[in-house]
């Protein structure tokens, strides 16, 4: 496995994939088996892979404290060699950004004002315009990323459609602890008390999930339940929304959609999501059918 930090060093190594078949998975470090199994998936089909592990400023916003973020460099080089990777490409910001913050930045449009747009503004701008420029610079064919983040792969997607990249995005589930908690970087900051109150989360997933066939009203209203029920958890939203517009479904709608939560345990804030059928027969989905179709 080589490990370019520079240009130069990603364009030699990167050169010497010649198979024009290259997926990669973007990271900003602090691997775990979540990020393994978006590599495995990757290696599964395609030739080479390349992993980028870049802590991208631009998606910090002035609240959130880059400096905190989990740094296991050694560690997730570790699960890269493990994982089959051909490539890392981990740079430093001016690396990636030369001549300071980037005048011209893709915008997210409204999709990234909403959810987490809302608690975190200009967020998905930086998410965009650096996972633009990693495909550019590593020349992918394919990108994987995680369901977990359900608006960010909504975001990427609209933008390799809107702007002709000839990059194919796959969507991989989302990989979760024994006990049902999303794998997340956010989860080392959580204490032990903190963890178990976590769990509700992923419980209200499971019990909105559960209603499905009943119907819009029926999913929300068992989702909620179940979060009200823990006063720890302190929800930012919890949304049952169209996979794709990310706008409400009405209680008419029948089909898929995204039941999406966010909330705060302790000082940590994390995300979960469900994909979801909606009407008779309904209930959870491992991933989208357009998702299936894709990967």
């Amino acid at each position: 496995m080589t490990v370019a930090r520079t240009r130069e060093e990603l364009r030699e190594a990167r050169a010497a994939l010649d198979d024009g078949d290259v997926a990669v998975v973007m990271t900003m470090g602090a691997l775990h088996d979540g990020h393994a199994t978006l590599i495995r998936r990757a290696r599964e089909t395609h030739a080479h892979v390349v992993v980028t592990i870049f802590l991208n400023p631009l998606q910090f916003g002035p609240k959130e404290d880059l400096s905190k973020y989990p740094r296991t460099f050694d560690s997730d080089l570790a699960i890269c060699t493990e994982a089959g990777v051909d490539l890392v490409f981990a740079p430093t910001p001016d690396v990636i950004y030369p001549d300071g913050d980037p005048g011209v930045r893709i915008s997210a449009g409204p999709l990234g004002d909403v959810l987490e747009g809302q608690a975190r503004p200009g967020h998905f701008d930086g998410m965009l315009t650096v996972v633009a420029k990693l495909m550019q610079l590593t020349r992918c064919t394919s990108a994987y990323f995680g369901q977990k983040d359900a608006q960010q792969l909504v975001l990427i997607r609209r933008m390799v459609r809107d702007l002709d990249f000839p990059v194919r995005v796959v969507a991989v589930p989302t990989v979760r602890e024994p006990d049902g908690l999303a794998m997340s970087s956010r989860n080392t900051y959580l204490t032990e008390s903190d963890r178990e109150i976590a769990l509700t989360l992923s419980a209200a997933l499971r019990a909105g999930a559960a209603a499905a066939a009943e119907g819009p009203s029926a999913i929300r209203r068992a989702a909620r339940a179940v979060l009200v029920r823990e006063p720890l958890v302190l929800a930012d939203y919890l949304v049952l929304v169209h996979p794709e517009t990310l706008e409400d479904v009405p209680e008419w709608y029948r089909g898929e959609a995204l039941l999406a939560v966010a909330a705060r345990v302790g000082t940590t804030r994390l995300i979960d999501n469900a994909p979801v059928l909606v009407g008779r027969g309904g209930g959870a989905l491992e991933i989208f059918s357009a998702d299936r179709l894709d990967g």
